[in-house]
């Protein structure tokens, strides 16, 4: 593979998003989805992603390897310069740098768009997450415990944000 690129997610890379994304749903705990999604779900949410809020990708040779998006955090007024970040980077891919770079990508996005706090709510267990996260300066602010139930088993998520200077 060439060289690796981020750039805004479209319509068009919907398929190897969510095929990326349903690995997760069904194989780990990665995300509390349960159950696939379908192609058509998968552009309504990427049809629903705009502004400080838009999916983006990283692609080698028009290949899509991973993708991030930041939403918001909560739905009240006084959580509006907060977000949560949401990455993930196709199994065939992951260990090259690609969930920094998104990573990397999705700091900048909130730091342009006036955003104060990134939050990242990884499953506790997700070592490698974690790391990436700290890696590019999130820090744990506390541990939710059993506050989620998938593959008959109670899991934690580890709370983890990095505040951006002004």
């Amino acid at each position: 593979m060439g060289d690796i690129s981020i750039r805004l997610a479209t319509i068009a890379d919907a398929e190897a998003i969510l095929e990326i994304y349903n690995h997760e749903v069904v194989h780990t705990v990665a995300t509390f989805d349960l159950v696939a999604r379908s192609l058509d779900e998968q552009r309504q949410w990427l049809a629903a992603r705009s502004g400080a809020f838009a999916a983006i990708v990283a692609t080698s040779d028009n290949v899509v390897m991973g993708f991030g998006s930041l939403s918001p955090y909560k739905e009240r007024p006084a959580y509006r310069t907060s977000v949560e970040d949401s990455v993930y980077v196709h199994t065939s891919h992951q260990g090259r740098g690609i969930g920094k770079l998104l990573v990397a990508e999705l700091l900048n996005v909130a730091r342009v768009s006036g955003f104060h706090a990134v939050f990242a709510r990884i499953t506790a267990s997700s070592t490698a997450s974690r790391g990436l996260h700290s890696s590019c300066g999130f820090h744990l602010v506390g541990i939710e415990q059993e506050v989620g139930r998938k593959f008959n088993r109670w899991l934690d998520v580890a709370l983890m944000q990095i505040v951006l200077a002004d």
